[in-house]
């Protein structure tokens, strides 16, 4: 199976989670999001209104006519469902690649159940594989890294980049991020990082990811 079917069978899966009717979802960002969004409706007499992480989302979202509301007008959420750059074995997560970590850690924040799909090639031993990402104020950018280089990392910044919220990212290579709970609040109290894309405070409730053959595993 190639990578688009596997992305697919796992946002299938995930359809399972919106049980109920007139629900107010939260909806992420990514490839394998954008293959949720486009299996919506299919159910969408289930789905009264979706809080989107980012504006591309929003923009797929109300192509296929959905309601979308800010997190303001909504209150907590019953579902959140997103993708990851990677998780470990623990349904820690990386995200951020695609650059809303802020507004997705905000969401599934909000959310009483956090649902994350992915493939296989998403899964790993200890996080650290992909970049971390990190928003950053962008007077910020250079104190941050050189933070991040004490820590061991290699930050690269994310050139010709803005954040929805206005803001940069630097990617942190080399990481083997053994404490994922404890690296991901040692850096937020950085000064000047807004968040960074360690999703281990809360983590997924729920990760279903497809395999080659066929399966799609929930752990």
């Amino acid at each position: 199976m190639n990578a688009d079917s596997l992305k697919k069978q796992a946002a299938e899966a995930a359809l399972a989670y919106i049980n109920d009717y007139d629900m107010v979802i939260g909806i992420g960002t990514g490839s394998t999001v954008n293959q949720l969004i486009d299996l919506l409706p299919q159910i969408n007499n289930r789905i009264k209104a979706v809080v989107s992480s980012s504006k591309e989302s929003t923009m797929r979202l109300e192509a296929h006519g959905f309601n979308v509301k800010e997190l303001n007008q909504t209150g907590d959420l019953s579902l959140y469902i997103d993708g990851a750059d990677e998780f470990d074995g623990h349904n820690r997560l990386t995200k951020g690649g695609g650059g809303a970590l802020t507004r997705e850690k905000i969401i599934a924040a909000a959310s009483k159940q956090f649902v994350c799909i992915a493939d296989e090639s998403k899964q790993v031993d200890v996080l650290g594989k992909f970049p971390l990402p990190i928003e950053v104020l962008p007077m910020a950018r250079s104190y941050v890294s050189r933070q991040m280089v004490k820590l061991g990392g290699q930050p690269i910044y994310r050139e010709g980049f803005t954040t929805d919220n206005g803001n940069q990212i630097i990617d942190v290579h080399n990481l083997k991020i053994l404490d994922p709970v404890d690296l991901e609040s040692k850096i937020n109290q950085i000064p000047g990082v807004v968040t960074n894309g360690l999703f281990a405070q809360r983590k997924a409730d729920v990760v279903l990811f497809a395999q080659s053959d066929g399966n799609v595993i929930k752990q």
